[in-house]
């Protein structure tokens, strides 16, 4: 698998194939069994604990079960990755909200978080991985807990966030819901990975 910078990708398997294996390897969480992990022009496994570091600060991830910090309220888990990268607190005001406004739950922002519903707990954990405009955002099975129209939406929002350079790639089971979109796919099946051009379905 090789991921053009700006480029937007679909990775697409049935369950249990191996496709949060191979995102947790691309986030450095999981090592591969075998072959080579190539992260900006270098072998990941030469990388320093201090590299390695840096490369996972330029990585946004949607996780399957959010992780948000249920205490907190939609927008505070929204701008932690600006408070721990020390953004200035004007920066915070203007992001978190936007960032709420894309995914549609601008009107809750102080609620907890866990008196939110799943998908807006899944909205929120986008949002909160799109804040911090990274150099590579990975989303495994973003759309599964929401309904047709809300996960057309969020598809929006990691465009959105293409279109402002951050590489994109994107976990999911519904191969036909990927082959709506003009994006290149990527098949995991039988330990086999096939790249497929975009092809937008009539």
């Amino acid at each position: 698998m090789a991921l053009e910078t700006g480029g937007f990708y679909f990775l697409t398997g049935a369950s249990g194939v191996g496709k949060t294996t191979l995102l947790n390897i691309i986030c450095l969480a999981e090592q591969p069994s075998s072959g080579r992990v190539m992260l900006l022009g270098r072998d990941a496994a030469g990388l320093s604990r201090a590299a390695r570091g840096v490369y996972r600060r330029r990585v946004g991830i949607v996780f399957q079960d959010f992780r948000l910090i249920g205490d907190l309220s939609a927008g505070e888990n929204v701008a932690l990755p600006l408070r721990i990268k020390g953004a200035p607190e004007k920066q915070i005001r203007e992001n978190v909200p936007e960032l709420l406004s894309w995914v549609g739950l601008a009107a809750r922002s102080d609620a907890p978080v866990r008196t939110l519903s799943g998908g807006e707990q899944q909205r929120i954990a986008i949002a909160r991985a799109v804040v911090g405009r990274p150099d590579l955002l990975i989303a495994d099975e973003p759309t599964g807990n929401v309904d047709d129209d809300v996960a057309m939406l969020l598809v929006r929002v990691f465009e959105r966030i293409n279109r402002l350079g951050t590489t994109v790639l994107i976990a999911t089971h519904d191969i036909a819901f990927a082959r709506q979109f003009e994006h290149q796919r990527f098949h995991l099946e039988g330990g086999g990975l096939t790249l497929v051009p975009g092809a937008l379905v009539e």
